[in-house]
């Protein structure tokens, strides 16, 4: 089933490359790509923290078990180099309330790394060769599930029995089945609409991030969400 959708900003933003976000206990966490910083937001956009990392070209960002989770996404293009860069793929996990690292992981496929998302107390990730989304034990990072994909995945967001996956080349959303990998639901993003970087939702909200880098579609950063018109194309 193929949707059209409306992309509503929610906001003015004041973050200059939203390229992750996250709701999660009513804030809106966003991973910056321009500073590496997670910047914490309430429903109007008012930014109530912003938290310092040793990310690196920052994309992906989830919360859980009392983690925030940060995909570092190798060699920055966005900032100066910094002397905590490794210029290579992790998955970092960091303190929740300082930033402080924890640990890192290595992406399952060696590759870069767009899109996290906490699930019942495991970790989805995206992956690039090839193309697919993983779910993986965030403590041993032992793989428990994968299913490959059709799209160029970024951002990721839990619906239930369901995953939906962004995707910037392509210009889509789509909605999968958790369990089987199985197509349940394509949102086509308007010419004219956002760059669909990172995804979270709330309160059955499907929302968004717009870093505008690089390469951007607009010139400008966006958050906001998406209501569907259920029209099928």
């Amino acid at each position: 089933m193929n949707n059209l959708a409306n992309f509503i900003p929610a906001f003015e933003c004041n973050i200059d490359m939203p390229n992750g976000l996250q709701w999660f206990n009513n804030d809106l966490f966003v991973i910056d790509q321009k500073t590496d910083n997670v910047f914490i937001l309430d429903h109007k956009g008012v930014i109530k923290k912003n938290i310092p990392t040793i990310c690196e070209n920052g994309s992906g960002i989830t919360v859980g078990g009392g983690f925030m989770w940060l995909g570092s996404n190798g060699r920055t293009n966005a900032r100066t180099f910094r002397g905590t860069d490794t210029h290579m793929n992790w998955i970092l996990k960091v303190n929740l309330d300082s930033g402080e690292i924890v640990s890192r992981f290595p992406t399952p496929d060696g590759g870069g790394i767009h899109g996290l998302e906490w699930d019942q107390d495991k970790l989805w990730v995206t992956a690039f060769n090839p193309t697919a989304l993983i779910l993986v034990d965030p403590d041993s990072f032992k793989e428990l599930f994968k299913f490959n994909i059709d799209q160029s995945p970024h951002g990721l967001a839990i619906e239930g029995e369901s995953i939906w996956c962004s995707d910037r080349v392509d210009r889509n959303i789509v909605k999968y089945n958790k369990f089987t990998g199985e197509k349940l639901e394509q949102i086509n993003v308007p010419k004219d609409g956002p760059d669909p970087h990172g995804l979270s939702i709330i309160d059955g909200n499907l929302w968004y991030s717009d870093a505008a880098f690089p390469n951007p579609v607009r010139p400008y950063p966006e958050i906001g969400y998406v209501k569907i018109n259920n029209e099928n194309s």
